[in-house]
């Protein structure tokens, strides 16, 4: 089934909850947007680190801000279809191993290089380079299954893989497999991951014209373009200025005063209180839902008992509901609701169950306790260390002193350390921690490659199951939907047991719009795009 971003309407006035593509409910726009700026507040806290190219970043916010700059060769509809963007057409080899894509005539970078298919080939084999230290990016790319993209004439290209890779389409919609001008993938591309003027150059609707780290991005309305997905012209909307704000009170702040039009990633108690001038959006996140990830490789974990115990201990329903207010919905799953693929039969099937979890760590040996209640086993406490990647917004910081106190209850003992991104990093690589959390949105549930596979990048919780790997493999293979569905429900079943992923809720983006702005529209992951936007 196609991806549908869910409708969930916040409870105060004047607030709508929109699906991807759907026009935001503001007023009109008028003719003086030609010439007018947009301003836009986003987190955007770890850009500065490294974090400007979608090719190599793994953080969402990338993807969101440079879309503005990057086209892709094809979009994704609400209904998950496809359209043509940049690829006027294609075809699929019949076992799903080639793609053959006609190009548009009429397309140039913003530095006035032709967009063509030498193009498409150097970014695509940049991205699959290991120089380049992509990690999501050349997953989505095939990575091991890419064989290479052939230049057939000027327009017309063929991407070919080693073996079916049914995701390919869905990838090619998105940012990370965006395009680069080539003379700046010749000179420049070393400079990608700090980004900037003359640097990050694309074809895109705007062109990024001036970037201080940690405070602001300039995007300036690209005259020339004529190739939106929709068939849109340049942008009404002269001028994008990305002000960065990683504090949520920030954000709303400036979108009540004025001071902004747009502000994303609205944390929900905030998203009540903003007042009848402000328009705010809601679309439900696929993928894997926020999550803890249990090291099965490094300590406690290596038992599936205390996995199973430490899943059942927690009391995921009263703290989501307490401190995300009831708007988003507690995750039985590794794949969100609105992810082809979700197994539906998992809710309620695994709910808070502190007697049963007491029962599983007494037939794990863990029967002794300590002073303050911390199970003992061989003279070892019951502890385990939980590593978390700045910023942490403070409803997540609540719910982990929620998940702390529950499990303090039946004897496990969660050291939660914060870290900067480098001290993080340091842990992360050679997996030297017991715990660590995320979300990754994504429409195909190939995600779960990344994420369980034996050699998976983002494998945190160190699985190597060669069920699981098969699994993977033939889901990633076919192109067969109800086939494809059928694995990957199979998989969350078996994590369902397992408990290599804890999945805790599943996030939606939500975007305040102010009054004066209109046509503002969303993809399937609910981030902003610019093309029809105008203002008052």
């Amino acid at each position: 089934m196609p991806a549908h971003p869910a409708r969930r309407v916040l409870p105060v006035v004047a607030l709508a909850a929109v699906s991807a593509l759907a026009f935001s409910a503001c007023s009109a726009g008028s003719s003086d947007s030609a010439g007018a700026e947009l301003v836009w507040s986003i987190e955007g806290a770890n850009l500065a680190a490294g974090h400007m190219d979608p090719q190599v970043s793994q953080l969402d916010v990338s993807g969101m801000v440079q879309r503005a700059v990057l086209d892709s060769l094809v979009f994704q509809e609400e209904d998950g279809s496809f359209t043509p963007w940049l690829a006027t057409e294609w075809t699929v080899s019949d076992d799903s191993t080639e793609y053959t894509f006609t190009l548009r005539d009429d397309v140039t970078f913003t530095d006035g290089e032709p967009f063509d298919a030498e193009a498409v080939k150097a970014n695509f084999d940049r991205i699959v380079d290991p120089e380049t230290e992509s990690a999501q990016a050349a997953s989505m790319l095939g990575a091991d299954f890419y064989e290479g993209t052939e230049v057939i004439d000027e327009h017309t290209v063929k991407v070919s893989f080693t073996q079916p890779y049914a995701p390919f389409l869905q990838a090619a919609s998105t940012p990370q497999l965006g395009f680069y001008s080539p003379a700046v993938l010749e000179e420049s591309a070393g400079q990608l991951k700090a980004g900037g003027p003359g640097i990050t150059v694309g074809t895109g609707p705007y062109e990024l014209t001036e970037y201080t780290p940690d405070q602001e991005i300039v995007y300036t309305r690209n005259d020339d373009y004529a190739w939106g997905p929709h068939g849109e012209k340049a942008p009404e909307v002269e001028t994008l200025r990305v002000e960065i704000q990683p504090e949520a009170s920030v954000r709303t702040g400036v979108v009540q005063s004025g001071e902004a039009d747009i502000a994303s990633n609205i944390p929900p108690n905030l998203a009540g209180d903003l007042g009848d001038a402000i328009t705010v959006d809601s679309v439900e996140y696929p993928g894997l839902p926020y999550s803890l990830y249990l090291n099965e490789k490094y300590g406690v974990f290596a038992d599936e008992k205390v996995r199973q115990a430490f899943a059942k201990g927690i009391d995921i329903d009263a703290a989501v509901e307490e401190i995300f207010f009831g708007q988003f919905p507690r995750a039985w799953s590794i794949l969100g609701p609105t992810t082809p693929g979700y197994d539906a039969a998992l809710e309620d099937s695994w709910p808070y169950d502190p007697e049963a979890a007491n029962a599983l760590l007494d037939e794990a040996g863990w029967t002794e306790r300590d002073a303050d209640g911390i199970r003992m086993k061989d003279g070892q406490p019951l502890s385990v260390r939980w590593i978390a990647y700045t910023p942490v917004p403070d409803d997540r910081a609540a719910l982990a002193n929620a998940i702390q106190s529950d499990l303090k209850a039946i004897g496990i003992d969660v050291v939660r350390e914060v870290l900067e991104p480098g001290a993080y990093n340091e842990q992360y690589g050679p997996k030297t921690f017991d715990l660590t959390d995320w979300g990754f949105s994504g429409v195909d549930p190939d995600l779960l490659r990344n994420h369980l596979h034996t050699d998976g990048f983002q494998n945190a919780s160190q699985v190597s199951d060669p069920e699981v790997d098969g699994l993977l493999e033939r889901a990633v293979a076919t192109s067969d939907q109800g086939q494809r569905d059928t694995l990957y429900m199979q998989l969350q079943q078996w994590n369902a047991t397992h408990q290599a992923i804890v999945p805790l809720y599943v996030p939606s983006a939500i975007t305040a719009v102010g009054e004066r702005v209109s046509g503002l529209q969303y993809d399937l992951y609910g981030r902003p795009l610019f093309y029809d936007v105008s203002v008052d």
